[in-house]
């Protein structure tokens, strides 16, 4: 059952990304194109004078051809100091009976004074580093807007004492785009803090995958220390950053 919903997750992130891509001209939250952390649909920019650290935790729930309902969660730590720099864990998906920490797969750090990526794997006591080049600046023409998004203005309220403003996204896929032969639609809210510059909560709902909630809790609004943004003793670095001419990616 846990393979199986591992497989399902695997294919949510395909088109969820895929949906992203449709819909960012539409996206009422602010673009931010440096390299990011990414928990599910929670982006953490590398932003300076914001920090905090909090837990995300991402639900999963679809139902089966069989009727059956497959749950299954995710549980990372994810943090920015007040220089910029990221943290963002990636841990395996289990079953929402399992109720401790999962085993943690990799880590995600970046500066952004000195375009440092790190990514770390504490099974192979390996970090990969590379600099990114410095972001393209992008302008996408109000006319190319995705004439089947339309966006929704929630108002504001406060969640875990942090002020949020909510958005609704929906997306009208066409039956002859959907795969299934029927007019389908895709909401997206999120519920947006302009102080930290993230989701607080992240609810996407799509009929052939059903739905996923992302949710920040234990919110910190304090300087991580600093060690949530080193490699740990014992590891092996290894340089990814391209040669120079090479294509960026």
């Amino acid at each position: 059952m846990l393979k199986k919903s591992f497989l399902i997750i695997a294919s949510f992130a395909v088109i969820y990304l895929s949906l992203q891509a449709q819909q960012a001209s539409n996206d009422a939250n602010p673009l931010y194109r440096n390299p990011s952390i990414h928990i599910g649909g929670i982006s953490v920019p590398p932003i300076t004078g914001a920090p905090f650290s909090a837990t995300a935790l991402i639900e999963h729930e679809q139902t089966m051809p069989d009727g059956t309902t497959a749950t299954t969660r995710n549980l990372n730590l994810i943090g920015r100091d007040s220089r910029g720099r990221t943290h963002g864990e990636m841990r395996p998906w289990v079953p929402t009976e399992f109720h401790s920490m999962p085993p943690l797969n990799e880590v995600h750090l970046f500066d952004p004074q000195t375009r440092l990526q790190t990514i770390y794997e504490p099974a192979t006591h390996l970090a990969r580093q590379q600099i990114r080049p410095e972001p393209r600046e992008t302008h996408q023409p109000q006319s190319q807007l995705n004439p089947q998004v339309t966006v929704e203005d929630l108002g504001s309220t406060t969640l875990a004492d942090i002020d949020v403003r909510g958005t609704r996204r929906t997306l009208t896929i066409p039956a002859q785009a959907s795969g299934t032969g029927a007019v389908l639609t895709v909401v997206d809210e999120y519920w947006y803090s302009d102080d930290l510059h993230v989701n607080i909560v992240l609810r996407h709902s799509d009929p052939r995958i059903g739905v996923e909630t992302i949710t920040l809790s234990d919110i910190k609004r304090e300087e991580p220390a600093p060690e949530f943004f080193q490699i740990p003793q014992g590891y092996k670095t290894v340089d990814m950053t391209p040669p120079a001419g090479a294509p960026r990616q």
